[in-house]
């Protein structure tokens, strides 16, 4: 598959969510970008704003094997990974599969299950495997986590850990719709009995797990330049000198950032990353990773201000 292919097929899988999606162009091309580099996104917004819809719709055009799991206060790690069951008949333990044997999974409200649960989720979104009774077993090559999660409740909820954050290459922050999208949103919706579902909307499969794979290596063939490198690391290191900072990113964060980057240039038709990929990615990738410090939170900073100054502060290569 060359570039111009993944360009194409890109452009599909763009046209099918959006008959069933009323705008969130941005964020359907941030999940593009993460399915092509193969990272998790972690979408966070207020209730209503069609986040999990926006997941199904993406799977269905993907024409992937979509699993969902709704996070809830008494969910176990077995629920979402499965066990060995002990089979009477033929006196041996076989294994039920959870719900992450899939494609796609939804992690739906993501925090509302405690940290233990959510931990079931460290393993198969670094390395696509699942462990269970000492025996590993795979997850699909695609294999990618979209999870969502409410800002607006604090009671019943519960922090994702540092260490699953910095497994989502994006957070990704739903806004409420303009007046405009909103009025189109009633019309689309306002007439219809029972929940939607993408293929209500014509949605179509207009790719596969095969087309998929050979996407994203044709854009692991992607140029990152040494001084594009060089200009992650810089900007990556910059977040553990903050002194409005009490936690800086991840090396795993400037490697998801680089691929992330070969992923943009790819769809925005070229074969060379360019700083602009970078400046373009840097508060979805990193909003998730820093932590405030006590002085910047008192002082009422914000998180996208404060990465957009850090971008402005390093110097780019030219």
């Amino acid at each position: 598959m060359t570039l111009d292919d993944v360009r194409t097929l890109a452009a599909a899988i763009r046209t099918e969510v959006a008959k069933a999606i009323v705008g969130q162009e941005e964020t359907v091309d941030h999940l593009l970008v993460a399915l092509f580099a193969q990272g998790h996104v972690l979408l966070e917004g207020p209730p209503g704003t069609a986040k999990t819809f926006l997941a199904q719709s993406f799977a269905t055009a993907l024409g992937l094997d979509f699993g969902r799991i709704q996070f809830t206060p008494d969910l176990l790690p077995g629920d979402i990974l499965g066990s060995n069951l002990f089979n009477f008949q033929t006196s041996e333990f076989s294994l039920t599969r959870g719900p992450i044997f899939c494609d796609l999974l939804l992690a739906d409200e993501i925090n509302r299950t405690p940290p233990k649960t959510q931990a079931a989720l460290l393993e198969a979104m670094q390395e696509r495997s699942v462990t269970l009774d000492g025996e590993t077993h795979a997850l699909p090559a695609q294999f990618m986590v979209v999870a969502t999660q409410n800002p607006i409740e604090n009671q019943g909820v519960y922090p994702l850990p540092e260490a699953q954050l910095d497994r989502f290459l994006f957070k990704l922050l739903i806004p409420y719709p303009s007046a405009e999208e909103e009025a189109a949103i009633v019309t689309r919706f306002g007439d219809r009995q029972g929940p939607p579902r993408a293929a209500d909307f014509g949605v179509n499969a207009v790719a596969g797990a095969g087309q998929l794979a050979q996407a994203s290596a044709a854009i692991g063939g992607v140029t990152v330049a040494g001084e594009i490198i060089d200009y992650i690391v810089r900007l990556i290191r910059s977040t553990r000198q903050s002194a409005d900072l009490t936690t800086g990113a991840s090396p795993r964060a400037a490697v998801l950032m680089a691929n992330a980057a070969r992923a943009r240039a790819a769809l925005e038709g070229r074969d060379y990353v360019i700083p602009d990929d970078v400046k373009a990615l840097a508060t979805s990738v990193l909003r998730h990773r820093l932590v405030l410090s006590p002085a910047a939170e008192i002082e009422g900073r914000e998180m996208e201000m404060l990465v957009a100054d850090m971008v402005d502060a390093v110097e780019a290569p030219r």
